[in-house]
């Protein structure tokens, strides 16, 4: 993983100069969603490395409908590159790059069952206090977390799940 976050790095830096430049970091983000979602479907990553698709053809494929001509031209340097399947980590990056440039801090909460809008604002109340900037947050459940939940946000990680409290007390039993 680590390895394709080096080699999307300096693509997803080209996709947001790009996108600044135009005015355009919305209209990028969703172009670039779309074709990593794309991108990160088997049946679509097993056409894309296929030595007989024509650039052309994986440009076509990957462009939302309303995509610049440049996002056609950046996808026609990805394919050249043989660097399609890192849209999903170009667009990870580049969103981390827009919400650095925009001020706002992207969080993910994830619990291990859906929490009330009424949870979900107190804590974005609490990360936008803590970081002094706007919080988008994406939620997620995951049911192995047995109760509360883990925060993450930029390079800080709040555990407050069951399954964390009983990791921290095992290893201080055991220690």
């Amino acid at each position: 993983m680590s390895q394709s976050l080096t080699l999307a790095r300096p693509y997803a830096r080209a996709a947001f100069g790009l996108a600044r430049d135009a005015g355009a970091l919305p209209q990028w983000s969703d172009a670039l969603a779309f074709a990593s979602r794309l991108a990160a479907d088997p049946r679509v990553a097993s056409l894309l490395g296929h030595p007989a698709l024509a650039r052309t053809e994986a440009v076509a494929l990957l462009s939302p409908d309303g995509a610049s001509e440049t996002f056609g031209d950046f996808l026609a340097l990805l394919a050249d590159n043989r660097r399609l399947a890192q849209l999903p980590e170009i667009s990870g990056l580049y969103e981390e790059l827009r919400a650095e440039a925009e001020g706002v801090v992207l969080a993910t909460v994830t619990s291990a069952s859906a929490l009330p809008d009424a949870e979900l604002d107190s804590i974005k109340a609490a990360l936008r206090k803590r970081f002094g900037r706007d919080v988008h947050l994406d939620t997620a459940v995951d049911e192995n977390l047995i109760g509360g939940a883990v925060i993450a946000a930029g390079d800080v990680v709040i555990d407050g799940s069951l399954r964390g409290k009983l990791a921290r007390l095992q290893s201080a039993l055991t220690h």
